[in-house]
């Protein structure tokens, strides 16, 4: 098997390899292109991201600078997904996102991890484990999610949580490491900050 086939399977590779590095530097040129784009070029940056990412629904918008290091060659998008700035997928596996999540600023998605132990670590080994992320999740502003992890519907992470443990659904999630601190309910349904109550 070579080193690029293991890049999917959790297995220790070395990601300096030949092979890999000559795709990730024409990836990491377009992402390049991408991030130097301006403002009020919309449709570029629509048609930009189509070719860069694995896949991507209708409606995406990320805001410049992004940070990936296969340059959402390995990113799997639904639709109108949207990410503030300083998005960084570290995507040398697979990320999955459902439909309409939101990331907030300074997000890092990460499916790369290192050895413990030193002397792996020394020869420059990696292995890579998915992330998946459901529909209708907010990830709050400078959240970690690290690999391996899953992370179900109507999902809200507060900002600055650090997640290690899986996810369920239907949950607002915080703190470091990440923790479920209660189901969404009843209350949400009527007020959507604090006291401030929903009139549309």
């Amino acid at each position: 098997m070579s080193m690029k086939e293991k890049m999917h399977t959790g297995e220790l590779y070395l990601p300096g390899d030949e092979e890999i590095m000559k795709e990730q530097f024409k990836r990491l040129d377009r992402l390049y292109d991408f991030n130097m784009t301006r403002p009020t070029e919309l449709e570029k940056r629509a048609v930009m991201l189509k070719e860069m990412f694995a896949e991507i629904g209708e409606g995406c918008y990320i805001e410049p600078p992004f940070h990936a290091n296969f340059g959402g060659g390995h990113v799997h998008f639904g639709k109108c997904i949207y990410a503030n700035f300083n998005l960084t997928l570290v995507d040398d596996t697979h990320i999955y996102v459902g439909d309409y999540t939101m990331f907030g600023p300074n997000v890092t998605v990460a499916t790369a991890g290192h050895p413990i132990l030193p002397e792996l670590r020394q020869q420059g080994y990696q292995y890579n484990f998915p992330v998946s992320i459901g529909k209708n999740c907010w990830i709050g502003a400078g959240v970690v999610i690290v690999p391996g992890i899953t992370i179900g519907d109507n999902v809200v992470v507060g900002a600055g949580s650090i997640v290690t443990k899986d996810i369920p659904s239907n949950v607002i999630a915080v703190g470091n490491p990440c923790k479920v601190l209660r189901e969404l309910n009843e209350h949400d349904k009527e007020y959507y900050f604090k006291d401030r109550k929903i009139t549309l």
